[in-house]
């Protein structure tokens, strides 16, 4: 079996890349690792030269291709959301050099997914195959990010391998038929405060539409890549996407999309973008030019509950961070992460602070789960 580090997606047919990142077939369970948006991301040079983000996808081959990681080069820690900016602070400060790092992951995408694209018996090989290229070229660790939790257990402990859970705010759908179904759920006082945001968000008379596939035109992403400079500039200083990426989207993508706008008349003033996966709707951006009082949380969370509800989604992903998401249905969620580091004594010192940070993260969960808008069900019920 050949290990082969490859220089991009152009490298790799999309077929026998999907054939790894989709092997069940039909819609993606997210479409993040599949080629087209990988691919995306390359040529409209969101990443690439000059971005930190040097893909280099890394595959296994027996004959045909049986294994890959959508595997980056990083030279800083911008765009990842599981953050390493004080590791890389503190390495630095004893002597030692952070950057270059591997980062397999999906770059600008908090999302949970597969990042071994291979049958589970291969991971433990693809990952040695990973950690050989950092050892050799003397980089200072590999992380893998936003992996599976059955990825992560599997793992965990492998060549040193140390596991990372922080927390996210995610929707679930328990059943519900509409989105007063899914309020009914809820404490009154929730309950009225999410109707009267709702109200709010319609009284300025903006039209919302939900768009998705040929619905989506091209006007319509010149509108959202003003909605995403203002955000990106505010968030980031630099928003990390092209302005190209959008129209590879539009191209290639727009199946997998769902645009939320709000227009004033004909002109779009805000906008909410959304990742349709097989059972999960990923909310990623958002920006607007005009500000009316509760809009963010109608495009973004309602919109997006209203629309899973409709088609049978199972949850909703609503990104990184966010307490305010509680309120709305969004609880919170372990995510997970991998990450080798090759210096033994600061392997140590890491794996001490992940197990203190496990803690932390495991009460926050139970008690913000216990603040959670939901009903609370008396022992008589």
């Amino acid at each position: 079996m050949e290990a082969r580090l490859l220089n991009g997606m152009a490298e790799i047919s999309q077929a026998d890349w999907d054939a790894l990142a989709c092997p069940e077939g039909g819609p993606p369970i997210d479409p993040f690792t599949t080629h087209r948006f990988l691919a995306a991301l390359d040529r409209s040079g969101s990443t690439g030269k000059g971005t930190g983000w040097q893909p280099r996808p890394l595959v296994l081959q027996d004959g045909q291709t049986v294994a890959a990681l959508p595997l980056y080069v990083k030279s800083h820690s911008q765009g990842e959301y599981i953050f390493d900016h004080a590791w890389a602070q503190g390495y630095e400060r004893a002597g030692g050099r952070y950057y270059p790092k591997l980062q397999a992951a999906v770059p600008f995408t908090p999302a949970t997914g597969r990042r071994f694209l291979c049958d589970p018996s291969l991971r433990e090989t693809l990952l040695g195959a990973a950690i050989g290229l950092a050892e050799q070229n003397g980089l200072s660790s590999l992380h893998i990010t936003f992996c599976t939790a059955d990825e992560a257990e599997s793992l965990a402990g492998t060549h040193g391998l140390l596991h990372r859970i922080t927390q996210q705010f995610h929707w679930e759908n328990r059943g519900y038929a509409s989105f007063d179904d899914f309020l009914s759920d809820l404490s009154s006082r929730k309950r009225k405060m999410i109707r009267k945001e709702r109200e709010t968000a319609r009284a300025a008379g903006l039209d919302i539409r939900a768009l998705t596939g040929d619905q989506i035109e091209p006007a319509h992403w010149d509108a959202f890549w003003h909605f995403y400079q203002d955000t990106g500039s505010r968030k980031w200083g630099t928003p990390y996407l092209t302005r190209a990426f959008f129209d590879e989207i539009q191209a290639h993508m727009r199946d997998d999309t769902l645009l939320v706008l709000a227009f004033d008349g004909p002109r779009p003033v805000a906008g909410a973008l959304n990742f349709i996966g097989r059972d999960t709707l990923y909310g990623r951006y958002w920006g607007c030019i005009e500000d009316h009082p509760c809009l963010h949380f109608e495009l973004c969370y309602y919109q997006a509950i209203d629309w899973a509800i409709a088609n049978g989604l199972q949850r909703v992903e609503a990104g990184a961070q966010g307490e305010h998401k509680l309120a709305r249905g969004y609880l919170p969620t372990p995510v997970h992460s991998l990450h080798w580091i090759a210096d033994l004594g600061f392997r140590a010192a890491v794996a001490q602070y992940l197990a203190q940070e496990r803690r932390a993260v495991d009460e926050e969960i139970e008690v913000l789960t216990a603040y959670g808008p939901f009903r609370r069900v008396s022992s008589e019920d």
